[in-house]
């Protein structure tokens, strides 16, 4: 008798279990996958938010992963997401030399990526939404033109090497300031990090003080030197970041700052959810998304 109730139990429990996998199988709540470079970063937290609360309007649940600036961690989280029976994902890399791995596990298992604010060189992408940081760049050095004339030293603060915004910031800046007689004298990896921005700028202060200008490829690094430059009793050279974080926003209203690139974090993570919503629904989307940029000056 108690071999048949036995019996019997395990039939009930297996029942449930199979119900259980079946109402999940037939939800129709869709999952986002999004692998963050980082959220020590109040522009990654805003993109965060952007993709939340798009996603929630639309009635998507968001699986969040952060990387913590590690390549090999975004691969281990990327792994992760194949078993978490997402249906997309929204790829923030650290590198987009070696997100170029973790786009072609998601390639393997047939799970479309989008690559948000910073691109991969390599894979399968339906898309990449991001702001055109080529054009942010210039639009940091045209503004550097016409305060300073046309001529001054420059400091340039790179972020972190090999990823696309890097690369493309600094080329939008690089480009244009070849056009005018302006020169960048020190040329410096900061990581897109505060506190690297101010050690590398104070390393930089000790053979350089002929500075009228710096351009750091984000507010971080851009806050960081600001800080070096005020403690050097240099509060006469114009900083411009790239991001509008509010910390930098706030700076410019101050005067401590004299401009940012606003790149819209909250708008990016919008747009990619409208994407992502395009995609799963079998509408074509274009290769390239852009996100709006405006300069934020202490003038305005």
């Amino acid at each position: 008798m108690k071999k048949i109730l036995s019996i019997i139990l395990t039939v009930i429990m297996s029942a449930m279990t199979l119900v259980g996998c079946q109402q999940k199988s037939d939800s129709n709540i869709k999952k986002i996958g999004f692998i963050v470079s980082t959220l020590n970063n109040p522009f990654f937290v805003d993109l965060k938010s952007g993709i939340e609360e798009r996603a929630k309007e639309l009635g998507y649940e968001v699986v969040v992963l952060d990387s913590q600036n590690d390549p090999a961690k975004e691969v281990s989280n990327m792994e992760d997401l194949t078993v978490k029976d997402v249906d997309i994902v929204l790829l923030n890399p650290v590198d987009s030399d070696s997100a170029v791995a973790s786009v072609m596990i998601a390639n393997n298992y047939e799970l479309p990526v989008v690559t948000v604010d910073r691109a991969a060189n390599g894979g399968n992408v339906v898309t990449h939404i991001a702001s055109d940081n080529e054009v942010g760049g210039a639009m940091a050095a045209e503004y550097l033109i016409e305060k300073l004339g046309g001529k001054g030293n420059i400091v340039e603060l790179e972020g972190t090497a090999g990823s696309s915004a890097a690369r493309d910031r600094g080329k939008g800046f690089d480009d244009r300031i070849e056009e005018s007689d302006m020169k960048i004298i020190a040329k410096q990896i900061a990581d897109f990090d505060r506190t690297q921005g101010l050690t590398v700028m104070e390393n930089i202060l000790q053979s350089k003080n002929d500075i009228d200008a710096v351009f750091a490829q984000n507010d971080e690094m851009a806050l960081g030197a600001q800080k070096a430059l005020e403690d050097m009793g240099m509060k006469d050279v114009l900083i411009v970041g790239f991001d509008a974080t509010d910390d930098a926003v706030e700076a410019v209203k101050k005067g401590t700052m004299a401009a940012t690139v606003a790149q819209q974090p909250l708008l990016i993570g919008e747009a990619a959810v409208d994407a992502v919503n395009s995609i799963l629904k079998g509408e074509k989307v274009d290769s390239f998304i852009p996100v709006e940029l405006k300069l934020i000056t202490n003038e305005k």
